[in-house]
């Protein structure tokens, strides 16, 4: 009994130390990818998918990240989406069989089908949002000098603010 009580506390002491070593550094689990161009790298961020420059300075080596332009690329994933599901429908019509391993075409509206908002209609919400605030806001002042005005009309046929009730 008590060797095993000394094993169970012996293993209690290990678990720290192979836990450190179980976390490593980031750039040691690989999350950085580097690609020599020239006497430049490209540095990818396999986490955010972020590109980056990287070149020799006079101090030493500094990374610049690349524009990406993501609405192009979700676009042509949308359009080939699109174009994947028309041939899974095609051949389905055709009474053909899918080849292995792909799946087949969804029965209903799939989330291709699903249509955002286009910038020019998030413009117009926007603008539709702004125009009903300030409304809003100028109702609420109207209303508050109304009230103001109202209450110095009370007060006036008191007899004025300087006489006491």
């Amino acid at each position: 009994m008590k060797s095993a009580a000394a094993a169970f506390a012996f293993l209690l002491c290990l678990a720290p130390i192979v836990q450190a070593q179980e976390s490593l550094p980031e750039n040691e689990h690989g999350r950085y990818t580097f690609k020599e161009i020239a006497n430049e790298l490209l540095r990818l961020d396999s986490r955010t998918g972020e590109v980056a420059q990287c070149s020799k300075r006079a101090v030493g080596w500094a990374c610049q990240a690349l524009p990406e332009d993501r609405t192009a690329l979700e676009s042509e994933i949308a359009r080939l989406q699109n174009e994947n599901a028309a041939l899974k429908r095609e051949f389905a019509a055709r009474g053909l069989a899918l080849p292995d391993g792909i799946k087949s075409p969804p029965a209903g509206k799939s989330d291709s089908d699903l249509k955002l908002p286009s910038d020019a209609d998030l413009d117009r919400a926007m603008s539709f949002l702004e125009r009903a605030w300030r409304r809003l806001v100028d109702m609420v002042q109207n209303l508050q000098r109304e009230m103001d005005s109202e209450k110095g009309k009370k007060q006036l046929e008191k007899g004025g603010p300087d006489k006491k009730s």
